[in-house]
């Protein structure tokens, strides 16, 4: 397809936005795509549009039909996936957009049911490489978006290699970013609560086993005691009076010292001081008053006797009491002793209920923890299992390649054909498939290829040589897109060389390539004598107002 500039054209009007990418885009949507913008704008969403192809098994072309208004349905025309066989010719029928796919798949790619790894989308982005995607970003995968390992997987399949070990190492590459994720995680607070650390785990597993041991050891020895809560009630009120005791003997001692003290204060009194004092004053006694004095000297003397009286009386009351206090005191605790060893050796039923039930939990308890230590030590090891797996992983792929020397050698000798075609021999080319222990590598080799155009010209290449191998083998559909963007940046050589040479595999192995272009540089092919008369696709689009893919500007 090619963008002319018009005689009529300004310095303000380009060939960028004519529709070269955008039948890539439609091309896209007609074999299984989302619907993208494109087709559910205002200006497009209500046509229809339009892909005739062939069909494997089909002797008539295959149209189909899609609308943006109604992106879900497929319409095609004759009826490929015979939901009719009893119908004499075939007619058109409706289909969603999910078993178009699978139709696709089957009819395109040979993909069979259970291929998984394996998706006609993924293949058809390699076929038809979107500039919208990043497509022309990297060789080896249709848009960078897609996971490296299932596109080389897909690649191994167009080539004839064994795809599923391929796609072996995106199995390994998820669960090792999982490992890692979960590794991660355990740094975290919180996966200490919710799991724990294998050491932690150990240890708490350790206390649970020693602790079901006690208690199913105290199990089996327990003995239910008959009248056992009497026992307990008869122990209580012993242990109580016990402290009562305790209580009422610290009363007592202090009551003692207090008496014992009085007893040393209550002494006889004497009035020989008042005579001293009357006799310093001048005055002298006569014996009527001595004799009053002797009177309540012995009233005294008297009240002194009854009270040292009364409180020895009272410090032996205390002491025998004191004594009785601790005789009683030693009588209930050997008492107490005995009813509590009764208790140690035996106990009620309820007990044995209650100890059961706590052995129940503790073996629920440890049941839990086993879990959490085996989830915790299976995460430990996952490394160093995935590391093994990696390892044989590699081994096998790479005895593989060797076993399909003959696919690899067909490989790399197209590539090394197409690419000696457009630069000589001097750049030594080659393609290479290497087991490495993360992914399967598919190297292509072009020396000096730091430039855009010469890395475009190595996707070139490339994309033309897994197409004829798959075509070959019954594994991919007998043409090739390219847009123009592919093109940028590229020698005018290179580009007449390349359409040279697409134009004559092509027709050698009975395929078709398409490519979008402008008409400047086609003119530069041209002038290195590129013959392009033949393949130009009408309509020719160009930078008028109405000569874009839609006839209109957005």
């Amino acid at each position: 397809m090619i963008a002319d500039r018009t005689f009529a054209s300004t310095e303000e009007q380009s060939r960028n936005a004519v529709g070269k990418t955008s039948m890539v885009e439609l091309l896209h949507f007609l074999l299984g795509a989302d619907k993208t913008p494109l087709v559910t704008r205002r200006e497009n969403k209500s046509t229809t549009f339009e892909l005739v192809m062939d069909w494997p098994g089909v002797d008539i072309p295959l149209k189909v039909r899609r609308c943006g208004r109604e992106a879900a349905k497929v319409d095609l025309d004759p009826d490929i996936l015979g939901h009719d066989p009893d119908t004499l010719f075939p007619r058109g029928g409706s289909v969603g957009v999910r078993e178009w796919r699978f139709a696709l798949e089957r009819g395109l790619f040979g993909i069979r049911e259970g291929d998984a790894g394996l998706s006609g989308r993924t293949l058809l982005g390699f076929y038809l490489r979107r500039t919208e995607k990043n497509g022309f970003a990297d060789a080896l995968r249709p848009n960078t978006q897609t996971n490296r390992h299932h596109a080389t997987a897909n690649l191994c399949y167009l080539f004839g290699m064994d795809w599923a070990l391929a796609q072996r190492y995106g199995d390994l590459s998820e669960r090792e970013q999982t490992r890692r994720k979960l590794s991660a995680a355990t740094k975290d607070p919180v996966w200490k609560d919710i799991v724990g650390r294998s050491g932690d785990l150990r240890g708490q597993l350790t206390v649970a086993e020693h602790r079901i041991g006690e208690l199913r050891s105290q199990i089996a020895e327990f003995q239910v005691v008959p009248e056992y809560e009497e026992i307990r009630r008869e122990a209580e009120r012993v242990d109580a009076r016990i402290r009562a005791l305790r209580e009422q003997d610290v009363v007592d001692q202090r009551n003692l010292a207090d008496a014992e003290r009085s007893m040393e204060e209550a002494r006889e009194p004497g009035h020989d001081y008042l005579e001293r004092t009357y006799a310093e004053m001048g005055v002298l006694l006569g014996d009527q008053v001595r004799a009053r004095y002797d009177q309540v000297e012995e009233f005294h003397r008297a009240v002194v006797r009854n009270r040292r009286q009364y409180l020895e009386e009272e410090v032996a009351r205390l002491r025998e009491k004191l004594v009785a206090s601790e005789r009683e005191r030693k009588e209930l605790g050997d008492r107490q002793a005995g009813l509590l060893r009764t208790l140690k050796e035996g106990g009620a039923l309820d007990t044995l209920t209650v100890m059961q039930s706590a052995l129940a939990k503790e073996e629920a308890h440890k049941q839990l923890l086993q879990r959490r230590f085996e989830a915790v030590r299976t995460l430990e090891q996952s490394r160093r299992q995935i590391d093994q797996e990696k390892a044989a992983l590699e081994d096998e792929v790479q005895s593989d390649i060797e076993a399909r020397r003959e696919q690899e050698q067909q490989a790399s000798l197209l590539f090394n054909r197409f690419a000696e075609y457009l630069y000589g021999d001097a750049r030594a080319p080659y393609l290479t498939f290497q087991a490495r222990r993360s992914h399967l590598e598919i190297e292509l080799k072009l020396e000096a290829d730091d430039s855009t155009g010469i890395s475009n010209m190595k996707m070139f290449c490339f994309d033309l040589a897994w197409a004829v191998i798959a075509h070959r083998g019954g594994r991919g559909p007998d043409f090739l897109v390219h847009d123009s963007k592919l093109y940028d940046g590229v020698d005018e050589r290179q580009v007449a060389r390349a359409l040279e040479l697409a134009a004559t595999v092509t027709r050698e192995e009975g395929m078709q390539y398409i490519v979008t272009m402008n008409s400047d540089d086609l003119a530069k092919a041209e002038r290195m004598g590129f013959d392009a008369t033949p393949h130009v696709i009408e309509p020719r689009l160009d930078d008028s107002d109405t000569g874009g893919l839609f006839g209109f500007r957005f």
